[in-house]
């Protein structure tokens, strides 16, 4: 008996191996002007990409999260929280390769968004007439 559970706690061992690795981290600050969208972002290929924004201009500060996964020249799949003034929170999802589609909003008045650029890579949009946002988004990987 006590065999058969050596050797079966060996089996359960050996197929729980984990491999822990440092995650990877892209930090990017914007300054967008009226109406303006930021230079293309490149996402890593085949595995979740958690996408942290905000906005810090004084009277429209907000958060928004996503978890992202890019498929390489097909499309960009996402799962998150949008900023919603008037409520606690709007769940966003969807999965898109149309330049301009929503993904979510990361200032309070939901104006600063981040769009999907092309199959492969997002960028932050300003749709707000007449004023500069500043933030910033940082990309876990």
């Amino acid at each position: 008996m006590a065999t058969i559970v050596a050797i079966i706690t060996s089996m359960v061992a050996a197929n729980a191996t984990q491999t822990i690795t440092t995650p990877n981290a892209a930090f990017i600050s914007y300054s967008l002007a009226s109406l303006s969208n930021s230079a293309p972002i490149t996402l890593a290929t085949n595995r979740s990409v958690l996408v942290m924004g905000c906005c810090t201009t004084a009277s429209v500060e907000g958060v928004g999260q996503v978890s992202l996964l890019h498929v390489p020249s097909t499309k960009i799949v996402w799962f998150g929280l949008d900023n919603n003034p008037s409520v606690t929170a709007t769940i966003t999802s969807g999965s898109s390769a149309t330049p301009g589609t929503h993904i979510v909003y990361i200032d309070a008045t939901r104006h600063v968004d981040i769009q999907v650029a092309s199959a492969d890579t997002i960028l932050l949009h300003n749709s707000l007439v007449g004023l500069t946002l500043v933030g910033n988004v940082t990309l876990i990987w």
